[in-house]
């Protein structure tokens, strides 16, 4: 995630709420009993992280400078 978001201009990214049924089985085996995950996505729609936890979403976010938005 590091390198996606320190090269981005827009400063704004989406956290958007997945069901681990609904990803690739490599990504389901590793998802360790969790049911949703939280992708972050640039304003171009390109995936930069998916994590486990909604705080960690938006802090990871922040933490690279960027402004976090729950897409619903």
């Amino acid at each position: 995630m590091q390198d996606a978001i320190t090269h981005g201009n827009d400063r704004m990214v989406y956290v958007k709420t997945i069901a681990v049924t609904d990803l690739p089985r490599e990504v389901r085996d590793q998802a360790e009993g969790l049911e949703l995950l939280y992708a972050v996505h640039d304003a171009e729609g390109q995936q930069l992280a998916l994590v486990g936890d909604r705080k960690l979403a938006f802090a990871l976010a922040r933490e690279h400078d960027y402004k976090p938005v729950l897409v619903h």
